[in-house]
């Protein structure tokens, strides 16, 4: 196991070891603001030795940019100083931390939260100037108050994704096209937007995702091919580090290699990646919202993967979510626990 507890360095990034904390939201911010509760439970995964914690999704200063009013917010005075307790409380523990930066898209809001839906089909010309404006704001801020790097969150069919997402980016101009080449460029010029805010020497990682909420079956690239073309531009305007979402990760990503998505990734753009999907845990994650229970199991498919060089940094979600010190348990050798419903409940 001690292969996953070496080092990581990737400009000023510098981890204690593999090990990365998914991001996963919780509405537990009242009006957008994260409080000491919410510091609570990230402090604890930072004692608990995680590398490096990607924070549930903060959304950025948009109409419709959240669906839920207890989603954290990363813009406006209280909320960033509420993040700013947050990353001084996971510093103080020797922690490294990167908030992910979010917009929810055209995703339909909570019933009783009346905000508009933006998304690829909905936005002006100028919507999308001031939304690439907004990200590159949110950028700076995690910089600012000390955060180790950032994530966008560019799967999943969020906003970003959403421009990828042939079903829903049906746009006749230049944030539109046939190819992924052409409905790159949105994420392009947030990339870019985002780069010139924190410079050249701060970590930048994307979050990408073949499947969508709506359309757990779509392959955005179905050769690797299309992944070069969907990639390499990314990667020029300015990502350090792709995470690579899978329900599970151990399943390949195109016919005649054992390659991963976060394989091909890291193989096409030379770029370090981040593995994720139903890691230590016997189940993907859909089983979770339906109320399922899911066994721990071992990491020697993981390892083995791992240690061939296939990706540099694994994600982990529900388990750690289950257990703050599952990090410490699995360095030791020791038994770790199963995950349970009642973990997505509360806050510990």
């Amino acid at each position: 196991m001690e292969t996953l507890f070496k080092s990581f360095e990737y400009k000023t990034l510098k981890l204690k070891n593999r090990i990365v904390m998914a991001p996963m939201t919780r509405s537990f911010s009242p009006g957008g603001v994260p409080g000491a509760d919410v510091a609570d439970y990230y402090e604890r995964r930072a004692e608990g030795d995680v590398g490096l914690i990607l924070s549930e999704g903060t959304v950025i200063d948009r109409p419709g940019s959240s669906d839920d009013p207890k989603v954290p917010r990363f813009h406006g005075t209280e909320s960033l100083a509420g993040w700013k307790h947050v990353i001084d409380r996971v510093h103080n523990k020797h922690g490294a931390m990167a908030p992910q930066i979010w917009h929810v898209g055209a995703v339909a809001p909570k019933p009783t939260f009346d905000v508009p839906l933006e998304g690829p089909n909905t936005m002006s010309e100028k919507d999308i100037t001031d939304t690439i404006a907004a990200y590159a704001s949110a950028a700076a801020s995690a910089k600012k108050l000390g955060f180790d790097a950032l994530e966008l969150h560019g799967a999943h069919g969020y906003l970003i994704d959403q421009f990828f997402y042939t079903a829903m980016n049906s746009r006749n101009d230049i944030f539109g096209g046939k190819t992924i080449g052409e409905r790159n460029r949105f994420a392009v010029e947030v990339l870019k937007a985002v780069r010139a805010a924190v410079g050249p020497d701060f970590t930048v990682i994307l979050r990408l995702s073949q499947w969508k909420q709506q359309d757990y079956a779509y392959r955005i690239a179905k050769s690797p091919k299309e992944m070069e073309e969907w990639l390499i531009p990314l990667k020029e305007a300015g990502v350090d580090i792709f995470h690579c979402s899978q329900r599970r990760f151990w399943e390949t990503e195109f016919e005649g290699s054992d390659l991963n998505f976060a394989g091909w990734a890291k193989k096409i753009t030379g770029q370090p990646t981040i593995t994720v999907g139903s890691v230590g845990l016997s189940s993907d994650f859909f089983g979770a919202f339906a109320g399922e229970s899911s066994e721990p199991s071992n990491l020697d498919e993981l390892l083995r993967r791992f240690d061939r060089g296939d990706f540099d940094l694994v994600a982990v979600g529900r388990a750690l979510l289950q257990d703050p010190l599952w990090t410490k348990k699995i360095r030791a050798g020791g038994k770790t626990e199963a995950f349970t419903k009642d973990a997505l409940a509360k806050l510990f």
